[in-house]
């Protein structure tokens, strides 16, 4: 593995697991999988998504790690680097 992000601790608490609060906010409730930033515990949808929130975050904030929060899954995706860990 070559991302540095990947490596770094990061473990901010999701805000929730259970819905995605800017899909709720638009009044969507067609959300995919959940994705929590791990510099600030924000959660969004993943890409598969209409909305694709998780990568707007990414977009709007500069936090480069978010992970899965989907039961049995503790997977990380690095969005500068395009990697998983």
């Amino acid at each position: 593995m070559s991302c540095q992000h990947l490596t770094e601790p990061g473990g901010a608490e999701p805000s929730t697991t259970t819905e995605c609060p800017d899909c709720v906010a638009v009044g969507n409730d067609d959300w995919v999988h959940l994705r929590a930033c791990l510099s600030c515990g924000h959660v969004g949808c993943c890409d598969s998504s209409p909305y694709q929130h998780a990568t707007k975050h990414f977009e709007s904030s500069g936090h480069p790690v978010m992970r899965s929060v989907q039961p049995g899954e503790s997977w990380r995706w690095c969005f500068v680097d395009e990697e998983i860990g």
